[in-house]
């Protein structure tokens, strides 16, 4: 296991491995209930150990630790813009413990990950964020990230997917 220092005292980040899958789980719960959404997991932990450790890797998974205890995990994975040429990095998931919030987790969280995206010669750094979540957008913001207003998300899930894919 990769353990990562960072200018933090005693708070490390490290890269996911296929026995953390109850651990990450957990963190998308926590999550979840956060962004009152509890309701809509589907994820079970086989299904995160498929779609992460499988033969077809589709995420990654960090997470951050103070004094060896994880308090905090981002899920991110790569897509691409033909506008850029690049790909680029997509953060799906960011939660730290609300109890250990304000100590710079977050910000160290989004920091390595900026860092993986230029690494990876990756063109851009991207996430969503629920409209209602000002303690997050005011975060980001201080983070020097602007929102892309001339942009809507749209999604297809459930039966609107199913159907459009052709199974009746």
């Amino acid at each position: 296991m990769t353990v990562v220092p960072t200018d933090l005292p005693g708070f490390a980040i490290r890269h996911a491995e296929a026995e953390d899958v109850p651990l990450i789980r957990a963190f998308v719960a926590k999550l979840a209930a956060y962004e009152k959404l509890a309701h809509e997991m589907e994820a079970t932990e086989e299904s995160l150990r498929a779609a992460m450790f499988g033969p077809h890797r589709y995420a990654e998974v960090i997470f951050g630790e103070e004094q060896g205890r994880a308090v905090g995990f981002a899920l991110f994975f790569h897509n691409f813009s033909t506008f850029v040429g690049k790909p680029g990095l997509y953060l799906e998931d960011l939660f730290v413990d609300p109890d250990t919030r304000g100590r710079g987790y977050g910000k160290a969280l989004m920091a390595y990950l900026a860092r993986l995206a230029v690494q990876r010669g990756c063109g851009r750094f991207e996430w969503s964020v629920l409209n209602w979540n000002e303690p997050s957008i005011a975060f980001y913001r201080r983070l020097g990230a602007r929102p892309l207003d001339a942009w809507t998300v749209y999604r297809l899930s459930g039966e609107a997917l199913q159907r459009v894919a052709g199974d009746p």
